[in-house]
């Protein structure tokens, strides 16, 4: 039986026997990130609902002490209360992976995640090999289990950290210095994946359209994909005379994040576009108010704020209709390509490097100066043609220059 998934067992969480406590302890987790983002991304890796949908499937039972448990977990990844309804353990989000989220793995093979051992981690990573996972991916879904299990051991619900692995071993960290394995796009490529976005489909309307560009434009800005997803429409403003996000990043950090004029057309099409499919919610919502939960800055067709995983979706299949210039890497695209080529682009065109730092929202200039290094240089900037041109036989119009 699959935890997190709707089921006929009687059981609120299919393998725990004590839901309500482990529910409340990673709750207690979760609001130790002050960023909501922060607190959506790692419940969603670890295979918990993070949408009102979804949590609302696993309301409902007839303890009172479950009921408030989940209330508040609802209220720590900011959806609200969720109302009444009939028992079936929560799905969570749709994925490629969706089955070897932790939780759901462990109730798949009969764990009670509160006594579940090294062994068993080591099994779940093994899992995620199988399954074809990019070795970062697993680094980062050890990374949130390891620090959640910190949490659960101090706190006693569990004896120690069952995910205090050693990551490097285990061949889950890239060695400082070489190359990422991040695709590396090129300018055309970019202007490729734009235009294709704000061109009209079959089956899509004029607001799928300016939806796609609007996704695009934003991501040449060097946005992260969860500060992507947590912008909401109250973020958009202007400060210094000129459009601007506030972007929530980690760690519970604001930065300021202006619009360039391609990205400005493209927000500013597409809410018109939905505002003019429903005129009665155009007023956004700000944080921290009493007026209802903030509006998001994107919707998904369904009105719902958008995951990761859809806007994963939406960049391959973009990549994927673009043709040739984007067929080669349309499999391997994703949201820190777009990052990434945003430092990378910064840097070559000269811009100074705690600019670019401001600007992505790095810790460290020595992060946004790794980026770079480690990204496939430009193939201007290599030897490679020079050496080739020397190698070449002379042309008889060319005749070998006299040794020496």
């Amino acid at each position: 039986m699959n935890a997190i998934e709707p089921s006929t067992g009687q059981t609120t969480w299919p393998g725990v026997d004590n839901p309500t406590d482990l529910l409340t302890a990673i709750t207690d987790w979760l609001t130790g990130y002050g960023n909501r983002a922060t607190r959506r991304t790692y419940a969603e890796g670890l295979g918990l609902p993070v949408t009102a949908h979804d949590i609302t499937d696993w309301a409902g039972t007839a303890d009172p002490t479950w009921d408030t448990a989940l209330t508040t977990y609802a209220a720590a990844v900011g959806t609200g209360k969720p109302p009444p309804a009939a028992h079936r353990p929560p799905p969570a989000p749709r994925g490629r992976y969706r089955h070897l989220h932790w939780f759901r793995w462990c109730a798949r093979h009969g764990h009670d995640p509160r006594t579940a051992r090294t062994t068993d981690v080591k099994d779940w990573l093994t899992a995620l090999t199988d399954a074809g996972t990019a070795p970062a991916t697993r680094d980062r879904m050890l990374a949130t289990l390891k620090a959640l299990y910190t949490h659960l051991a101090d706190t006693g619900l569990t004896t120690g950290n069952p995910a205090a692995l050693d990551r490097r071993r285990l061949g889950l960290v890239v060695p400082t210095g070489s190359t990422t394995s991040t695709v590396t796009l090129t300018t055309d490529q970019v202007r490729t994946l734009i235009d294709t976005a704000a061109t009209p489909r079959r089956g899509n309307g004029p607001l799928d359209t300016a939806r796609a560009s609007a996704v695009v434009a934003l991501f040449t800005l060097g946005l992260r994909v969860s500060e992507l997803c947590a912008l909401d429409r109250a973020d958009l403003h202007v400060t210094r005379g000129r459009r601007a996000l506030r972007v929530h990043g980690k760690g519970g950090k604001t930065r300021i994040v202006y619009l360039s004029t391609m990205a400005d057309r493209a927000i500013t099409t597409y809410l018109r576009t939905r505002d003019a499919a429903d005129p009665t919610n155009t007023t956004p919502t700000r944080r921290g108010t009493h007026h209802g939960p903030p509006t998001p800055l994107l919707i998904t067709r369904t009105g719902n704020r958008y995951q990761r995983q859809a806007i994963w979706q939406l960049l391959r299949r973009l990549a994927r209709t673009a043709g040739d210039p984007l067929h080669d890497i349309a499999d391997a695209m994703h949201p820190h390509a777009l990052r990434h080529f945003y430092v990378t682009t910064a840097v070559e065109a000269g811009a100074q490097l705690v600019h670019i730092q401001a600007d992505v929202g790095h810790t460290s200039i020595d992060t946004t100066e790794q980026v770079y290094n480690n990204a496939a240089r430009d193939p201007s900037r290599s030897a490679v043609d020079l050496v080739a041109d020397a190698l070449r036989p002379p042309t008889p119009e060319t005749p070998p220059r006299p040794s020496h």
